[in-house]
């Protein structure tokens, strides 16, 4: 099985147009705070560059309609929900033709369970992070194996993405512990906060593409 890649945090259309050229399946900005934040005239520049490649914009507590609003100014292909919402946000955004990721966020095996049923309603993704204090991510935090394998367990039948600590250096051994869909990556492919580093960002992409999940 092959593992897609998705690149987040992205502030800069130079480092999407590379991450398209390298064979990236997702690309990801952010509208939920952080240094990674970006505006919606940056966000539509780096749809420009993208190729075709879907667009995901990450979001917190925002309402549907401001974030219909949002995805149709920047043509973005699907949204990361984040933050408490409504059960009924996640199937507005699905009806307007929107790709929708459900966060679920754990720290130890029993917070998953009611995480992950959250997450999935109306979920095309499934991404699955550790959770840190202050609820952000980009910090290079990585979920332990055995969360990593119980998250998969979860979730048959959904797409399984899995965020957090991921570099060049750990997402082949990710992939084979937790036989994640996707693999979400910010921080782990940076020279500093928004900003890929070439070297860095080829090398993982490179890894997911070349590993497979242990049988």
């Amino acid at each position: 099985m092959a593992v897609d890649a998705k690149i987040c945090g992205l502030t800069r259309p130079e480092d999407a147009a590379l991450a398209v050229r390298i064979g990236v399946h997702r690309l990801g900005v952010i509208f939920a705070g952080g240094p990674r934040e970006v505006t919606v005239a940056t966000a539509a520049r780096i749809v420009a560059v993208a190729d075709g490649v879907p667009v995901i914009g990450v979001f917190g507590t925002h309402a549907a309609p401001e974030i219909v609003a949002i995805a149709l100014a920047a043509g973005l292909r699907g949204v990361q929900l984040h933050g408490v919402g409504p059960p009924e946000r996640a199937e507005r955004l699905r009806d307007a033709g929107l790709e929708v990721w459900g966060v679920a966020t754990a720290s130890r095996l029993d917070d998953l369970p009611p995480a992950i049923a959250t997450a999935r309603h109306a979920a095309d993704v499934v991404l699955v992070e550790p959770r840190l204090p202050g609820g952000s991510g980009g910090r290079g935090v990585a979920l332990p194996p055995s969360l990593v394998r119980a998250a998969r367990a979860a979730l048959p039948g959904i797409r399984f993405a899995l965020a957090g600590g991921l570099t060049a250096e750990t997402v082949a051994e990710a992939i084979r512990v937790g036989a994640p869909d996707l693999v979400d990556v910010s921080s782990g492919v940076e020279s500093g906060p928004g900003v890929k580093d070439p070297d860095r960002l080829a090398r993982f992409l490179e890894i997911v593409r070349d590993t497979r999940p242990a049988a």
